[in-house]
């Protein structure tokens, strides 16, 4: 049955609405029952001194940073500069992490970073690297969980709005990003309405080594212009597939909300990327111009380096059988998920009124014996009663997102009616439902798409706010609800508000990671070229119009900490280097006139601060970081004198004047 969406975009209107207005401006002393009404303070309440149970790891979305909260307590901890420049810390100002932000379009200082993916063993999480995709300029990023710091970005190439990633495989063997927007392939100049012929999705298929986490574009698989909207890879029976949700089978370009909406059916497209490996090892890909940056942090050096790559390995359905089938999917599916067995996997049709779930063992069925409806391009289409499990009937309103607790339950958000329903894998049945508040997105079970999920809380991230916080003007920020769902009912405990707009998260128990944590970087295996091991290392360098202070910073000065024969017109590089070796004890600086930003090193670290003086005089700089009784005694000056001045260079260490 086609859904007109003329008519169903009234109904959401409507829908949408009443929520709001039944609700809005409500006084928190109004509310009875619920979280209010129960012991639910207590239950979110971590005791001074005492950890939470769980990390989260929050989307920022349009802030382009990844967010690291407490659960149950719902604390934020850090905010992770990812693929945005970051005043806190100077990621992307100072000189070590500005190559994190290159691209083949040059320095791009933001992204919209859209779903964290924690890596795994065994198909559970282990702790070592999260994953984020950057979605306007195709990136994806991997952050190291011992410093939780952004360790390397990988430019995708031939792709537009990376979506569908960077979900990874069950030992993080590859990370996935699949395109959102067909494009020309490779790029170049044609009529938008030559889609169906000129544009391509491509598929890429990202390797992660298994010690460093580095990783490499493998190969890609080059498909339909389809959008390809949502992915994630199979489990246990069903590892060595990835499964990907398309919409646009149209092949439309313009007005998608109702030209994108036609069909009945969509595809989840199921790749077999163990074939894609054996085809790559028989030589059969083409190897196609590529240009992409890749960005890495070593922490030996306290830096990055950019290199930019120049081709990538394709694979063409056509010419690769057994690697891509297309599973008939309603309507216009979102979300993709796979149970913790690998058997069942869950297409949320967005239009459509009830949800899918495909059998994997029936898939397999159905392509050993041909079970086709038809082929495009080369592509098996599987016939949708051949691979169909089962449906679960009128669940709710816009399915979106499932996520499963390993108890046999799994739990799907529907925007619409803004709710959360819970059914059981199998039966179909639905057996809870809680409200959301208001129009859930994603939603997240700690470990809730691996094979060995926590099951405790849900978080539901909502993409409205309206009345759940004071108001702050036109702009309010979003909101995540934690749920209890360890008995038979869910149980909303705790909204807290989120960093950007919230759309993945994934949780983790804290064990995972704590004991794993960097406290220090050894001050002894610091290979910065620009450090100072000690104060008797400090110097002021001259090189033509280029000085390079090699500067030293301890509770509580520097050294140098005072400057003369810096001149209007040079490059000044301050090289810092943090003497501590005590936990929690970093050091800032900032000089009067950078237009950058401060900087933040951490103990044992060295970072550099470009800085141009602009004008004569005498400016000051200090440390940004409370770091001491005497903080405020942490602090210096730089004599700047004229361009063609003869001041000498010189400075003062202690007592000393050195030049």
């Amino acid at each position: 049955m086609k859904i007109q969406l003329s008519k169903l975009l009234p109904f959401c209107i409507l829908a949408a609405g009443m929520l709001w207005s039944t609700s809005c401006g409500k006084p928190a002393s109004a509310s009875k029952g619920g979280a209010l009404g129960s012991d639910a303070a207590s239950r979110v309440y971590v005791a001074p001194g005492q950890y939470d149970e769980f990390y989260a790891f929050i989307s920022g979305g349009f802030s382009g940073q990844l967010s690291v909260y407490g659960i149950p307590s719902g604390r934020l901890l850090k905010v992770i500069p990812v693929f945005s420049v970051d005043a806190e810390k100077g990621y992307g100002f100072n000189e070590e992490t500005k190559p994190m932000l290159n691209t083949s379009f040059g320095f791009v200082p933001w992204d919209d970073a859209h779903h964290p993916e924690l890596s795994q063993t065994n198909g559970e999480t282990d702790g070592r690297w999260c994953f984020i995709n950057g979605n306007n300029t195709p990136r994806v990023a991997r952050i190291d969980l011992s410093t939780f710091e952004t360790a390397e970005i990988i430019e995708i190439p031939n792709s537009g709005g990376n979506h569908s990633s960077p979900f990874t495989t069950e030992n993080t063997e590859y990370v996935v990003a699949g395109t959102r927007f067909g494009v020309p392939y490779p790029q170049k100049d044609v009529a938008i309405d030559s889609y169906a012929e000129n544009f391509r999705g491509a598929l890429t298929y990202i390797s992660v080594a298994p010690e460093t986490g580095h990783m490499e574009v493998a190969f890609q698989v080059l498909l339909p212009a389809f959008d390809y909207d949502l992915a994630h890879s199979g489990k246990g029976k069903s590892h060595g597939w990835t499964f990907f949700t398309t919409y646009n089978t149209e092949l439309k370009s313009s007005l998608l909300e109702v030209n994108a909406s036609q069909n009945d059916k969509d595809f989840i497209a199921a790749i077999n990327w163990k074939k894609a490996e054996e085809y790559i090892k028989q030589g059969k890909f083409r190897e196609m111009p590529a240009r992409y940056a890749s960005n890495r942090y070593d922490d030996s050096v306290h830096g990055a380096t950019s290199t930019m790559k120049d081709k990538v390995k394709v694979l063409i359905p056509e010419e690769c059988p057994g690697l891509v089938y297309f599973l008939p999917t309603p309507k216009s599916p979102h979300g993709v998920d796979v149970d913790p067995t690998g058997e069942y996997i869950v297409g949320n049709g967005k239009l459509s009124a009830d949800l899918t779930v495909h059998s994997f063992t029936k898939m397999q069925e159905a392509i050993a014996k041909q079970a086709f409806e038809t082929t495009i391009e080369g592509i098996p289409v599987l016939k949708f009663d051949d691979v169909l499990a089962g449906v679960v009937t009128k669940p709710g309103l816009g399915p979106l997102h499932t996520e499963f607790d390993g108890q046999g339950n799994a739990y799907t958000t529907f925007f619409i009616s803004s709710e959360v329903v819970k059914w059981k894998v199998g039966t179909w049945e639905v057996v809870d439902r809680a409200p959301c508040y208001y129009s859930v997105g994603h939603l997240m079970i700690p470990g809730g798409d691996s094979r060995k999920p926590d099951g405790k809380y849900l978080v539901a991230m909502n993409k409205i706010t309206k009345d759940r916080y004071l108001p702050t003007g036109p702009e309010l920020t979003q909101s995540a609800q934690l749920y209890d769902i360890s008995g038979d009912k869910m149980e909303l405990l705790l909204d807290f508000p989120t960093i950007g707009e919230p759309h993945y998260a994934q949780g983790i128990a804290a064990s995972k990671i704590v004991d794993r944590s960097r406290k220090i970087f050894p001050i002894e295996e610091n290979k910065h070229p620009y450090r100072a091991m000690g104060e008797k290392e400090t110097k002021v360098v001259r090189e033509g119009n280029t000085v390079h202070v090699y500067m030293t910073m301890i509770r509580s000065h520097f050294a140098p900490d005072n400057i003369e024969g810096i001149k209007v017109g040079d490059k000044v590089y301050f090289h810092l280097t943090n003497l501590e070796q005590d936990w929690d004890t970093p050091h800032g600086f900032s000089v009067m006139g950078a237009r950058n930003a401060e900087i933040l090193i951490m103990p044992g670290q060295t970072e550099t601060l470009l800085w141009e003086p602009q004008r004569e005089g005498v400016f000051p700089f200090y440390c940004t970081d409370f770091c001491s009784a005497l903080h405020q005694e942490m602090q210096g000056y730089v004599r700047v004198s004229a361009a063609g001045a003869n001041t000498p260079l010189k400075w003062k260490l202690g007592d000393d004047v050195m030049q």
